[in-house]
């Protein structure tokens, strides 16, 4: 796999897991608060998900979607993470930690590929990077 399907593929399966993980949380979650944050969050993962995929497609490249195990996996880690503890605060802190591996993942791909890579690709990437760290800092607020 070259740079550009890597980045590309990362920010595809990344926000495929955001928009997936959300749907999940929003079933579970009771305060209609953050239900309303969640749902904006989905639709800043949805963009950043078409975005890449249209990439892809003009790299003639296809995407690689999430396997079926690691969709499963996420769903009962989630189950399991909530079976106890279902408060805001906590899913929250859930969301925090996921995107904290996201934002990492990305840096790392960045300095990778930052000078072989097309230069819309790698800005893709940072987008992805700002927009979990924005959703790192609106998501303090539900602790």
């Amino acid at each position: 796999m070259n740079g550009n399907e890597e980045l590309l593929n990362f920010v595809y399966q990344n926000s495929q897991m955001g928009i997936d993980t959300l749907k999940q949380l929003l079933e579970i979650s009771k305060d209609e608060n953050f239900n309303k944050y969640l749902k904006g969050q989905g639709r800043g993962y949805l963009e950043l998900h078409k975005k890449a995929k249209e990439f892809l497609y003009e790299n003639g490249t296809d995407e690689k979607g999430l396997s079926m195990l690691e969709k499963m996996k996420t769903y009962w880690m989630i189950n399991i993470q909530t079976i106890n503890d279902k408060s805001t605060s906590h899913i929250a802190e859930m969301l925090i930690t996921g995107s904290t591996m996201g934002i990492n993942e990305a840096v790392k791909k960045i300095h990778d590929y930052e000078e072989t890579a097309k230069k819309e690709y790698v800005d893709l990437m940072r987008r992805l990077q700002k927009f979990e760290e924005g959703n790192i800092e609106r998501l303090k607020e539900f602790l």
